[in-house]
């Protein structure tokens, strides 16, 4: 029976995108039903790409009258499963690149107005073009599209001076689970006729609605920037830096990132054209963005304390480029070490340094053979905090047996700590579970009935966060 509903709502999607919006082929949807780090399997009949925002409702609307679910994707980079279809194949997979269009820049208001579909780079070389930047980077920047973004609330390396995705967002238009249309894309400064509903769209998952379409906020072009590796003996060691850099800076640091000396020897293993940025070998290693006028002289003077044991300033744009790509490379290169569980965490901040000390030592301790450390973003107190399995085992047998345990004992130090089990990736279905056990039952009870009060069907990304 639901084999029969599934085909039809592919008939009659094609009447209403058109049979080039409707993907039937298994070998074209197979690469779409497997998460980025290969750790779930779905199966969906079809591909719905609508290329618009009204195909997108109209999709919407039929799927809720036959109550059959829909898991939006844009560039499938979810590192938590968010975007993988269910296993039993009762969902069709609802693509957004199709609406791939920059609708409207504007350089003097400093806005952009772009598609779900939209690929972060595309908008980066876009907003440049105008004179202008999106400050947001991360690693998929290639692939991860802005509804995407917007969905899991992304950060990225630029958070310490513009924040999360949510900072950046100043409307939102989303098809809502009965195929209406929030048409919130209005940059309203203030705005207060009761509940934001930009603002519950953003992080949802696509489980409130589909995203199709942000506007989001430009700064002015970098005017220089300068990029700098140091090596330091310890993470407390890096956040007296950080303290000691910020009250000298101006707010002119962009990004502060921290990582051990086995994420270097990873990138350099596994990633071809990498290079170690210092001559000697160091137990951590940061890496250091400012920008404004004189950025490398002025980063090079910020550098001048004993705090650091040696470091490197970028002399060109191409040196500086080379340090982001070690950056960028650290989760391709860890993926290629072997089998791992990883935690996208955070704490405050000056309780990281001993977090990533103390946690790593704890874990290695009761799990004898593992190996644990963190990287990522010190200046916001969010680190991948990675657990890593010995040489040789079998993956699958290794995370049931020990990398589940390995993973409850990490979020519950996490909570301990007073922190987050989700700094940046949100908690798709790999931290379902997980987000229920740690969570106090009011927050859990809130969140269900957000739920249950705007997809009564359930038909919005089942599955996913709650």
């Amino acid at each position: 029976m639901v084999e029969q509903t599934i085909n039809s709502i592919i008939a009659a999607a094609k009447e209403l995108i058109g049979s080039r919006g409707v993907v039937e082929d298994a070998n074209d949807i197979a690469p779409w039903l497997t998460d980025w780090r290969g750790r779930f399997h779905g199966k969906a009949a079809a591909i719905l790409a609508p290329a618009n925002t009204g195909e997108v409702a109209a999709i919407v609307a039929l799927c809720a009258h036959h109550g059959v679910p829909l898991v939006p994707q844009g560039g499938n980079t979810s590192m938590v499963g968010g975007a993988t279809p269910p296993a039993d194949g009762s969902a069709l997979i609802l693509s957004l690149r199709r609406m791939n269009h920059i609708r409207a820049l504007d350089p003097a208001a400093n806005i952009a107005v772009a598609e779900a579909g939209v690929i972060l780079s595309a908008l980066h070389d876009a907003a440049v073009a105008q004179g202008r930047r999106f400050p947001l980077s991360l690693g998929a920047k290639g692939s991860a599209t802005i509804g995407g973004l917007v969905s899991t609330n992304a950060g990225g390396t630029q958070v310490l001076r513009f924040g999360t995705m949510r900072s950046l967002v100043l409307g939102v238009e989303a098809v809502l689970p009965d195929g209406s249309i929030h048409d919130g894309l209005a940059a309203l400064k203030k705005d207060n006729r009761g509940y934001d509903l930009d603002q519950l769209l953003i992080g949802a998952e696509g489980t409130l609605g589909i995203v199709t379409a942000a506007t989001l906020r430009l700064v002015p072009a970098i005017i220089d920037r300068a990029v700098a590796w140091v090596g330091v003996d310890h993470p407390a060691t890096a956040l007296k830096l950080l303290r000691y850099m910020e009250s000298r800076s101006d707010n002119r640091i962009e990004s502060f990132e921290i990582l051990p000396a086995e994420s270097l020897h990873a990138v350099l293993t596994h990633i071809p054209g990498t290079r170690a940025p210092l001559n000697r070998s160091h137990r951590w290693h940061i890496l250091i963005e400012y920008v404004g006028e004189g950025a490398a002289e002025a980063l090079a003077g910020l550098l001048q304390t004993d705090l650091i044991e040696d470091a490197t300033v970028s002399a060109n744009e191409a040196q500086a480029e080379a340090f982001w790509r070690i950056r960028d490379s650290i989760s391709e290169a860890e993926r290629a070490t072997g089998p791992a569980m990883q935690h996208d965490i955070s704490v405050p901040v000056d309780s990281m340094p001993a977090f990533m000390i103390d946690a790593a030592r704890a874990v290695e301790v009761a799990f004898p053979g593992v190996h644990a450390s963190a990287f990522g973003h010190l200046g916001d107190g969010n680190v991948h905090f990675h657990v890593r399995a010995p040489a040789g085992v079998d993956g699958p047998r290794w995370r049931a047996e020990v990398g589940e345990a390995a993973s409850h004992m990490v979020h519950d130090l996490v909570t301990k700590a007073g922190g987050s089990i989700s700094a940046e990736h949100g908690i798709g279905q790999m931290k379902r579970d997980e987000l229920i056990r740690l969570s106090p039952p009011a927050r859990i009870a809130t969140l269900r009935a957000i739920k249950n009060a705007l997809d009564p069907l359930n038909i919005m990304n089942p599955g996913k966060l709650v």
